[in-house]
């Protein structure tokens, strides 16, 4: 698909530029021409075969080879050493539990967050601290961004055409972090989703949007768990939704609030419960028609209580991910309102599929 795109790219910079964009293959901004030296160098700097499949990736289930996803890689303005990353996190959307048929192709705002975690992270240099959801970092920003140009030209999901975002986000860009591992009082998010401490991995997650948390006053976990939980509380993704239990909402913790949920004696798992017990929206706080729409669904067996919504089904559907720097800011990251699972793939160097 792609190389049948990329015969032949004019030498002039700017009409190349015009060339990509006229054929759909950007996202808008200027991308780096993918020569075929620049593609081959990054296949062989990986060991790579250019013709294997990594995956079959929906919105259209086109094939994408490991030259289709070096190709968007390079035009992203990815490193060689960036290649196994993005690769991890292609496999890892394929997955049905991710549903990247649903997230592609609704209306709704949802894209893809990719978060990477273990010795990969320092390896290629990528940003975990201060403004990890911001610019500045070549790895997160131009990972992210060949992920979703992967989604576009690959995958099949062009904007106005299969991708039928009513507003869409920023994130569509790109949407990519690192976890601070080393300033987290827990273990790392790859070892509780059971990879081996030493791996590096991604994790892709069906992200609706963010919500910034601020607060610089709780001193005690279950204070901090008041204003996390309260946080996911917005008619709009609950109810709005009919969400009733279906995501993984997902709290991006900086290490400071991380740590006052640790020194009380608290793990992951006991901050994700109490967190959990505060995400209750009641259903009074919605419009008339969507507790209607509500009611209905209870009637059909729908598992939610009867007098509020809540974001996850259960507190071990709640994620938790240590990011960023110095300050009390988490985020709240929404997940899709459709059906959709966090999905981990390994990060394995010399990828010969």
């Amino acid at each position: 698909m792609m190389k049948e795109a990329l015969i032949r790219l004019p030498a002039d910079p700017d009409e190349a530029q015009q060339a990509l964009a006229s054929a759909g293959l950007t996202d808008g901004l200027p991308v780096v021409p993918p020569t075929a030296a620049r593609v081959q160098r990054m296949l062989d700097a990986n060991g790579c075969d250019p013709h294997a499949v990594v995956a079959t990736l929906p919105p259209l289930f086109g094939p994408a080879t490991w030259h289709d996803i070096a190709v968007n890689a390079v035009m992203a303005g990815c490193r060689d050493d960036y290649l196994p990353v993005v690769g991890a996190a292609i496999e890892a959307l394929a997955d049905d539990a991710f549903n990247l048929l649903g997230i592609a192709t609704t209306t709704g705002s949802a894209t893809p967050l990719v978060i990477v975690s273990g010795p990969v992270v320092q390896g290629i240099g990528m940003n975990s601290g201060a403004n990890v959801l911001g610019p500045g970092n070549r790895a997160n920003a131009t990972i992210g961004r060949a992920v979703h140009l992967v989604i576009q030209n690959v995958g099949g999901a062009r904007p106005g055409e299969v991708d039928m975002s009513t507003l869409g986000q920023p994130a569509k860009f790109t949407f990519c972090c690192a976890e601070n591992a080393a300033d987290s009082p827990w273990p790392p998010l790859h070892a509780e989703r059971r990879y081996a401490a030493d791996a590096s991995v991604v994790t892709v997650v069906g992200a609706a949007g963010i919500v910034e948390i601020v607060d610089s006053e709780s001193r005690s976990a279950g204070e901090l768990a008041h204003t996390y939980g309260a946080s996911t509380l917005i008619a709009g993704s609950l109810g709005g939704a009919g969400l009733l239990g279906g995501g993984e909402p997902l709290f991006i913790m900086p290490p400071e609030h991380a740590h006052i949920f640790h020194d009380d004696g608290y793990g992951k798992r006991e901050a994700k419960a109490a967190i959990y017990e505060h995400a209750a929206l009641p259903v009074d706080r919605l419009s008339a028609s969507v507790r209607e729409k509500l009611a209905l669904r209870r009637e059909m067996g729908a598992a939610n209580h009867a007098h509020v919504v809540r974001a996850a089904a259960t507190p071990d559907d709640v994620m938790i991910v240590i990011a960023g720097g110095v300050g009390r800011k988490g985020a709240y990251v929404p997940t899709w309102g459709g059906t959709t699972r966090a999905v981990s793939r390994p990060v394995v160097a010399g990828r010969r599929r």
